[in-house]
């Protein structure tokens, strides 16, 4: 069943497009992630279906129902922003209560969504502290139970641990994935954060200069990016791109100056490979090294550049074909400036872009 359907969404500030006729269709119980860099459109989208911007043309569907015109508190969401909002002369307990309140239900029911909120939040011995006795990942807390006590389908986050530290931000993001395992309601998250896109998401939508580039689930986002920004946007580090030419005659085969990288085993979009300039994206974890190198399709002596010691792994940068290349290798294994290093890969992982639209051959 859909629970949040997006048709054809635009957004105009005079003639400035801000959102595109975008499309978005979430399932019941999805855990949806926008996610783009700053300016891309995605807490504009986020806000677009809170209520809390008029669309200029479209329609907004929750649950079945055409709430494009609706007010916020008849559309039957919750929604954690950024900015934790904390009533400060209240208790967590009054800032839990309050919208309850001010929606007349009764005492004993709101006692109850506070009771079941603070449970599922663990916290429960906060209740009659104020949010300057708290941390941050506490605040955060009170601000997700707030939305957990309205009793809604739909949970709506705007980037919600962005002012957190990176310890921080990691527990509390296993923290939202067990809420929703728990609650099993429709989410749709924002956030600039990859890594935090990739953990929660059911499926991401990325988004681009006010549109989806690619909406799908995480692996195939990471395996098959659509286009060149998609590829770029998501892994940490970033996808080796490397300019040159397809040749699609006979076997088709990737020329990289003095090289050539055979894709027989690249599956292509379209039934042939077109040819002409390209971009060869591959991954530096999906390059080889040593002797687990000598078996794959491509491969090639390298010498080594930079070495920059990782913890769990090392990043290694070195040149292929006069352009530059990184790779991942185990932090234990000894490497130096100088050194030459045996790389491979497959073709079949790589991504190959057109040059000019950038768009996955």
């Amino acid at each position: 069943m859909t629970s949040v359907l997006v048709r054809d969404l635009t957004l105009r500030y005079g003639s400035i497009e801000v959102l595109r006729a975008l499309n978005l269709e979430v399932t019941e119980g999805e855990f949806i992630v926008l996610l783009g860099p700053s300016g891309c459109g995605k807490s504009t989208l986020l806000n677009c279906i809170a209520g809390l911007l008029d669309i200029s043309d479209g329609q907004i569907l929750i649950n079945g129902k055409n709430v494009t015109w609706e007010e916020p508190k008849d559309r039957g969401i919750g929604m954690v922003f950024q900015s934790y909002a904390l009533y400060p002369q209240m208790s967590v307990e009054g800032n839990l209560s309050f919208g309850l309140k001010n929606a007349r239900l009764p005492r004993e029911e709101i006692a109850k969504r506070v009771a079941r909120a603070a449970e599922i939040l663990q916290i429960g011995p906060l209740l009659k502290r104020k949010p300057s006795a708290l941390s941050g990942g506490q605040r955060q807390r009170v601000a997700i139970g707030r939305a957990l006590v309205r009793d809604v389908e739909v949970f709506l986050f705007d980037e919600p641990l962005s002012n957190l530290d990176a310890k921080l931000r990691s527990e509390l993001r296993v923290e939202i994935k067990r809420l929703h395992q728990r609650l099993a309601n429709t989410m749709i998250y924002v956030t600039h954060d990859q890594i935090e896109a990739m953990t929660l998401a059911d499926r991401i939508a990325v988004m681009y200069g006010g549109e989806i580039q690619q909406f799908d689930t995480p692996q195939v986002i990471y395996n098959k990016p659509v286009n060149r920004f998609v590829a770029g946007f998501i892994g940490s580090p970033g996808m080796n791109f490397l300019d040159g030419t397809v040749e699609a005659a006979g076997e088709p085969t990737f020329h990289l100056g003095d090289f050539s990288v055979p894709l027989s085993r690249y599956g292509f979009d379209g039934s042939a490979g077109p040819s002409g300039a390209a971009v060869l994206g591959v991954r530096p974890e999906h390059i080889a090294h040593g002797a687990a190198a000598a078996g794959q399709p491509f491969s090639r002596e390298v010498n080594v550049e930079i070495v920059e010691p990782m913890g769990s792994d090392t990043l290694v940068w070195s040149k292929l074909g006069g352009q530059n290349l990184s790779f991942r290798v185990e932090a234990e294994k000894p490497l130096s400036v100088g050194d030459r290093i045996l790389i491979g890969f497959d073709p079949g992982r790589a991504s190959v872009f057109d040059s000019s639209s950038g768009r996955r051959l």
